[in-house]
């Protein structure tokens, strides 16, 4: 099927960063295309997406959050009114701008907006970023023209793997790193008060953190050191307390130097932090997973052990590919991490295995892809509704 050019177009994405990037990046890219296209993006006023798609230049039309129940409860009976609240929302949305489709990542508008596009009779193209799919796309799925997967084995009828489309400053890295990664280097760790001739490894469990990977990189603070290790750890917000506490006994105690461990709570510009990451050890979510295998940075990922089992499913096919290592999170534990980080910064030949592996794995095209896939719905909605005038 030929992809048709979309000038008008509805995306519904919003709640996390995992929903929101993605959206933003497929915005991006049918902008690229068609610049005067219309864009409305779907999202609540509490949730991410209330920040960072007017930061963006795009609209937010503001849609009642709808969460979906999993068992009895009081939301179960308030559901039936909120969610046609929130469709009528959403059809208001596609009247207002004519839309050509829909485009959903999943999370609480999601729903709505897809009930909306099917009263509206407007085609459905979904995304969905995990490789456990969430309810919302679940649904969605049942009638979506088009369906798009970051990972093979994502059980959604008719799913095409297309990757993750790649928020704006990681996709700028990786064309930066394609034209001289050492300079991408350079600048990276000069704007974060790092040395890019140091092996560097980097600590993240997300914005919000994770208490047990912090935990065992405070107990091997003293071995990261003396293996003339320099560490970017980032906590997550009000975590940073007993890391920065081992950092300063373990200085005190050897004499180290301090400045050689950066303690951050947060870094908004993370894409400095990968570009100048030899190693990273982080939780194991959709985004984190896809964006280091497309930079080609090798990683320790330690899947949350708490929800769906998603994490787990997401990194197993990178690290199965030889991109990465994967460690329970009851097994990661200062000893662990003595035992095997430095070894492994120290071995560049098996560093840049792994990096090469995880390039190999990786797709930077994702946003393109799911522009595909919308331009191909579109052209499909098209030729019905010449074909059923023509009758």
């Amino acid at each position: 099927m030929k992809s048709s050019a979309v000038t008008s177009v509805v995306l519904a994405g919003g709640g996390t960063a995992g929903h929101v990037n993605p959206m933003l990046a497929v915005a991006d890219e049918l902008r690229a295309r068609v610049p005067e296209a219309r864009v409305l993006a779907l999202g609540t006023t509490t949730g991410l997406e209330a920040e960072l798609v007017p930061a963006r230049g795009y609209r937010l039309w503001p849609v009642p959050r709808v969460p979906l129940p999993r068992r009895p409860s009081v939301d179960l009976l308030r559901l039936p009114g909120r969610l046609t609240s929130a469709v009528r929302a959403a059809e208001a949305a596609i009247d207002e701008i004519g839309a050509q489709a829909v485009v959903g990542f999943g999370g609480y508008v999601s729903t709505p907006a897809y009930l909306a596009a099917r009263r509206r009779g407007v085609p459905v193209v979904i995304h969905e970023q995990n490789a456990r799919a969430g309810l919302a796309n679940k649904l969605g799925a049942r009638w979506a023209a088009r369906v798009g997967a970051t990972f093979a084995g994502t059980s959604l009828p008719g799913a095409q793997v297309v990757g993750l489309p790649l928020r704006a400053e990681i996709a700028g890295l990786v064309a930066e790193r394609e034209q001289d990664a050492a300079a991408a280097r350079v600048r990276a760790a000069d704007a974060l008060g790092l040395d890019a001739a140091l092996p560097t490894l980097v600590v993240t469990g997300g914005s919000s953190g994770a208490a047990s990977v912090n935990a065992a990189l405070a107990g091997s603070v003293e071995a990261l050191l003396r293996a003339g290790i320099q560490v970017l750890h980032l906590t997550g917000k009000g975590k940073d307390a007993p890391v920065r506490t081992a950092v300063e006994t373990a200085t005190v105690a050897g004499s180290y130097e301090a400045a050689r461990y950066q303690v951050r709570e947060y870094l908004p510009e993370m894409h400095l932090a990968l570009a100048v990451a030899d190693l990273v050890v982080a939780r194991s979510g959709a985004g984190t997973v896809c964006e280091l295998a497309a930079l080609g940075v090798p990683a320790v990922y330690v899947p949350l052990p708490i929800g769906n089992g998603e994490q787990r499913l997401n990194a197993a096919p990178l690290v199965d590919a030889g991109g990465g290592l994967l460690v329970d999170d009851a097994d990661l534990t200062p000893a662990w991490v003595a035992q095997h980080v430095p070894a492994l910064l120290a071995d560049r030949s098996r560093l840049d295995a792994m990096a090469d592996a995880a390039r190999a794995a990786g797709v930077r095209d994702g946003a393109a892809r799911v522009a595909d896939l919308v331009g191909e719905a579109v052209a499909e909605a098209t030729a019905r509704a010449v074909s059923g005038s023509k009758a």
